[in-house]
């Protein structure tokens, strides 16, 4: 059975603000490889972001280490394991709402925000050789954000776009 999280009543494509989490039951456990695919959330001052860290602690995350080294964000993961960034307050992201960005591990960023910006019709804000960044042209809710990494696909995603 699917879990929807997102707008009550559902999504009314296209809607440029909202974003809908589908959570559906696979028999397979996660792997130790890192996900290429995560959230970043965003928050709006340290205390917000330690807040925001303890109370998804309590509700099941885990701290994760997924190489970042020392950074001002705060890597955990959901109880499945899943990874995703708790971000300190940035200014860029002050009116995303909860979800800063969707953020993808791949090889070419470039040839990766324009697949997907010409795909869903979304802005070009930022791009390099390691990352690119895309938002909805009407210049709300979470960005879209492709990284550079090394890292080779080696097993099926668990988290993906739909």
């Amino acid at each position: 059975m699917t879990t929807y999280v997102g707008p009550v009543g559902g999504l009314v494509w296209p809607d440029p603000v909202a974003v809908g989490i589908d959570v559906v039951p696979v028999p397979e456990p996660k792997t130790t490889t890192k996900n290429r695919v995560h959230l970043d959330l965003a928050t709006t001052s340290a205390a917000h972001q330690a807040e925001l860290v303890v109370r998804l602690q309590a509700l099941g995350a885990t701290p994760a280490d997924v190489g970042q080294g020392k950074v001002p964000w705060t890597v955990l993961a959901d109880p499945e394991g899943n990874e995703f960034c708790v971000l300190e307050p940035r200014e860029i992201y002050r009116d995303t709402g909860p979800i800063a960005a969707v953020v993808v591990d791949c090889a070419d960023p470039r040839a990766m925000a324009r697949f997907w910006g010409e795909a869903v019709d979304w802005t070009l804000h930022e791009v390099t050789d390691d990352h690119a960044v895309l938002r909805s042209a009407k210049g709300v809710g979470p960005y879209f954000e492709f990284l550079r990494t090394p890292d080779v696909k080696t097993v099926p995603d668990r988290l993906h776009l739909d």
